[in-house]
């Protein structure tokens, strides 16, 4: 869900009153704990997730195993007895495993979402005048796409999108426990887009985290492929959750260009309408890896 603040901030971005957001909706919180990239375990991951990223250009690989998911530090309001327990979706901690898979190494942008249409004849993000992209905004992600057409480009692409438990694999790299991609410190303008008026930057210009992707924080919230429970993390499968089999949302993750700080955290679950067409959603792919 996006924040009350960026709605507003979200239309004057768009410029069309089409671009509606859903009011039903409202990010979330982080995570922490030490870092496990040490020495040789991390020379020998990175020497792996370069050798397989070469196999699936323009995607990172992500290494399969365990990691703890969910917002393990605390936050001030956690210990009073009216805190809404709908505040409390990254809870419980849990440790669980994913296997390997790919995810792209950036947001998927404008220009191939217009490759996408032009191949197909699937409608244009609201905000394309007359249905064109204007050629200054190529390298902008795509925004203003629903959940159903992010799959639909994500299936033409050969791809699918990533399960919630992958984005947060993805997102935490070898930093797990971290509150951020980039870890402990609060986010600075050298960081994100974040906490702006004027919409998402070009993709990729800020650092990766320490798997390679850009924009794991900011710029665009992210579609994920799991509906979306408040209650989910509780009850969830220790291995390859794919989150329930039904609902009314669907999971974002990720942070925006319109939100403050504390929404671009690792642990940070937000949703929306799957039919919601929002300045401030985009989303990447995922692959799954097949060992051949």
């Amino acid at each position: 869900m996006i924040p009350s603040r960026d709605r507003e901030r979200a239309v004057v971005a768009s410029g069309n009153p089409v671009a509606k957001i859903d009011a039903g909706r409202r990010p979330r919180a982080r995570t922490s704990r030490p870092l496990l990239c040490r020495g040789a375990r991390l020379a020998a991951l990175l020497v792996l997730a370069g050798a397989a990223q070469a196999a699936e250009p323009g995607m990172v690989f992500v290494p399969g195993g365990e990691y703890r998911r969910g917002r393990s530090h605390a936050l001030p309001d956690d210990g009073l007895k009216w805190f809404p327990a709908l505040l409390k979706d990254d809870r419980p901690v849990r440790t669980i495993r994913v296997d390997a898979f790919y995810v792209d190494a950036r947001e998927v942008t404008n220009a191939e979402y217009a490759s996408f249409v032009k191949a197909t004849g699937h409608r244009t993000p609201v905000h394309w005048r007359a249905g064109r992209l204007a050629p200054e905004q190529e390298k902008l992600p795509a925004v203003n796409v629903s959940w159903d057409d992010a799959a639909a480009y994500a299936k033409w692409a050969g791809k699918r999108l990533p399960t919630e438990a992958e984005w947060e694999r993805a997102c935490r790299g070898l930093a797990e426990g971290q509150k951020y991609p980039w870890g402990e410190r609060e986010p600075a303008e050298s960081d994100a887009r974040f906490d702006v008026l004027d919409g998402p930057c070009e993709v990729g210009k800020f650092a990766p985290n320490y798997l390679g992707l850009y924009d794991m924080a900011g710029n665009a919230w992210e579609w994920c492929s799991d509906w979306y429970d408040r209650d989910y993390y509780g009850r969830a499968p220790e291995e390859n959750p794919q989150g329930p089999a039904s609902g009314l949302y669907r999971v974002l993750r990720g942070g925006s260009w319109a939100d403050i700080a504390k929404y671009l955290t690792c642990a940070n679950r937000s949703w929306a309408r799957p039919a919601e067409r929002s300045p401030n959603i985009g989303f990447r792919c995922a692959k799954s890896f097949s060992k051949r």
